[in-house]
This record gives structure tokens, C-alpha cells and sequence, in this order.
């Protein structure tokens, strides 16, 4: 555990030094929010979004795009060097498929979330949203399908742990299922990053409850990553709390709330992902109850969503909205830990 508190410090202290020269470099090639009218992912107006966010013209964009950087070469120079100093590396499943499932997910929505981010940005349309949504939902299923592929054909994974219930092999029905965990809580993450410190601050206690389960089973390579991982978040966080200087971007959106998805599916712990996640949980089920009520019943469910946005239209401020969220975010983890050890 003092290695892994070690190389939390560290990948803290690289992303502090490195973070301030980035944001400098963001204003510099202007990848930063310029419009203050904006479209959703049909192409309709979002003035009620717009109501709340005009401030937050010219913010830079693209931060999680630093903390994959950070992580990735970290891990990289770091992992072969605590093997080669003689520290005992405990295991799971094979070390080499595992750090390939885990950065291939990292890397790959990341690299989705950074076109999406140039197209917004680099097209010159006022309002453009990005990537057309139904391409990127078909990028994110099929790069899904591979984790999951690997996940079941690699790691030989094919089980979820229902708590009080128990353990179910699901055999290659476990690849579409897979999939759809990644797909569900990569949009969840996304949805959810409309806050100052809302999205970031809740993955950092998520990722702390999964680091417990990781040290605990004696799985090296998630818990490496995941320390790397959170030291680089949280210096992240300290400029993305209100009012933020910078943002997540889909860069860091797409890609953590995928990685997210997959260390839950590595611990064997979808339920507790569920929970411990639970907060994107209700973001995602409040957008998705609003889109069937608009295309089936012709008119909106809520006055506006997702649920952060809603709370901002009746009133709360941005801060006590994203504090509370943090409460329920460390509630939630605690409940998740419980239910992931019983």
C-alpha cells in the first residue's frame, strides 16, 4: 500500500507541474468553449443550458486529454521499473492482457472524445455539436464489443456477482452484456460533465472504492493504474472545481467513464459499479426518460434534463448542487464497498 500511496503522490505532483503550461497551451490554440449559443446531439437548441453556462465562454477544453498523457507514460516507465526493482507483482488474470484491456479502452474512447472535441471546435459552424451522435454511438458499441471480446476471450471473464444472490456464468452472452456496461456509463460519465467538478470529483470517489477492491484481491496492474490514475485526477480537480479553468473535454469524458465501466467489470463487480457509480447512474436514466418521452409521447418529461441541469433551472446554485452530489457520491461508494465484500 505505500507504493500505491507512492505513485498516487507522484502522478500528482507530475500533473500539477505539468497542468498550469497546459491550460496556457489550450488559450493558445483557442480548444476552448467560444460559442454562447450551443446545439444538442439532434441539432436542437439549448437555451436553457445556455441560460446557465454563457459565463463559461472560453474556458478551455480538452483536460482529460493531459491525465491519459500523464497515466499512460507513467504506467509505462513505472510498472517495468517496480518489476525490475524486485517488487512482488500479484495477479488476477494474465498482466499482459490485463494492461492491454485497461489502456485500450483508456486510449481508444479517449482518442473518440478528442475528435469529437476538434470537430466541435475546428469546423467554424456556431453551435456545432460534434460527431454526429448516431456515429458516435456506433464507435463507442463497436469499440465496446472489442473490451468485451477480450475481456471473455483473453481474461476468461464471463461471470457477474449479484449480491444476496449470487455468482452467474453467463458464457458468450456475457460479450453483448459486457458491451453494454461500457456503452451505458461511457454516455452516464458524459451526461453528467455539466458541472464544475461534478463528473471529475465523483469518478475520484469511485475510483477511490475501486483502488480498496483492487489492493484487496492483490491485483497489481489495476491498482497501479488506478493509483496513477487518481493522483492525476485530483490535480485535475483542483483547477475543475468552481468556478473551473478548465474542463474534461469528451476527451476525459468518453474515456473515464468507459475505464470506469471496464476496472468494475475487471473486480467482477457490476452490481457494486451500479451503486457505486450511482449518481451517473440516475444522470443517464433522467436523459434517457426524457428522449423516450419526447419520441413517444410528443412532449418532455422533465422541464429540461439531465438531473444537474433540472436542479439548476428550480433554483439550486452550481456548487450546492455538485457538493450534494459529492455526499451522495460518498454515501453511495461506502454502500457499493459493502455490498462488493458481503
Amino acid at each position: 500500500m505505500a507504493l500505491l500511496l507512492g505513485l498516487l503522490l507522484f502522478s500528482f505532483l507530475i500533473t500539477s507541474a505539468l497542468i498550469v503550461p497546459f491550460i496556457n497551451l489550450l488559450y493558445f490554440l483557442r480548444f476552448q468553449r467560444l460559442n454562447q449559443v450551443t446545439k444538442d446531439a439532434f441539432g436542437k437548441l439549448t437555451p436553457i443550458f445556455d441560460k446557465f453556462h454563457a459565463k463559461k465562454v472560453g474556458t478551455p477544453i480538452g483536460g482529460g486529454l493531459l491525465i491519459i498523457i500523464v497515466v499512460s507514460l507513467l504506467f509505462a516507465a513505472l510498472f517495468p521499473l517496480i518489476k525490475f526493482l524486485g517488487v512482488f507483482i500479484t495477479q488476477v488474470y494474465s498482466v499482459t492482457d490485463e494492461i492491454n484491456v485497461i489502456f485500450f479502452t483508456f486510449i481508444s474512447f479517449g482518442l473518440l472524445g478528442l475528435y469529437d472535441d476538434i470537430k466541435k471546435f475546428f469546423n467554424g459552424k456556431v453551435g456545432q455539436f460534434g460527431l454526429p451522435l448516431r456515429y458516435k454511438f456506433i464507435i463507442q458499441w463497436v469499440l465496446a464489443l472489442i473490451v468485451a471480446v477480450i475481456l471473455f476471450f483473453n481474461l476468461k471473464i464471463d461471470l457477474i456477482n449479484i449480491p444476496f444472490i449470487g455468482v452467474f456464468h453467463l458464457s458468450w452472452l456475457y460479450i453483448p452484456a459486457a458491451a453494454f456496461v461500457i456503452v451505458a456509463f461511457t454516455n452516464a460519465f458524459n451526461v453528467t460533465d455539466g458541472l464544475d467538478g461534478l463528473a471529475s470529483g465523483l469518478l475520484m470517489l469511485a475510483l477511490f472504492a475501486f483502488w480498496f477492491l483492487s489492493a484487496s484481491i492483490l491485483d497489481t496492474p489495476l491498482s497501479v493504474f488506478l493509483a496513477l490514475w487518481l493522483g492525476s485526477l485530483i490535480a485535475f480537480l483542483y483547477f475543475n472545481i468552481y468556478p473551473a479553468r478548465i474542463f474534461l473535454g469528451d476527451v476525459g469524458a468518453l474515456s473515464f467513464g468507459a475505464t470506469l465501466a471496464v476496472a468494475g467489470l475487471l473486480l467482477g463487480k457490476i452490481m457494486a459499479l451500479v451503486v457505486i457509480g450511482g449518481v451517473f447512474t440516475v444522470e443517464i436514466f433522467t436523459s434517457l426518460l426524457q428522449l423516450l418521452s419526447k419520441r413517444f409521447r410528443g412532449r418532455k418529461f422533465f422541464p429540461v434534463a439531465p438531473l444537474h441541469l433540472w436542479l439548476q433551472h428550480i433554483g439550486w446554485e452550481e456548487p450546492k448542487i455538485v457538493m450534494r452530489a459529492w455526499l451522495a457520491g460518498i454515501i453511495l461508494a461506502l454502500f457499493g464497498l459493502w455490498l462488493a465484500v458481503i
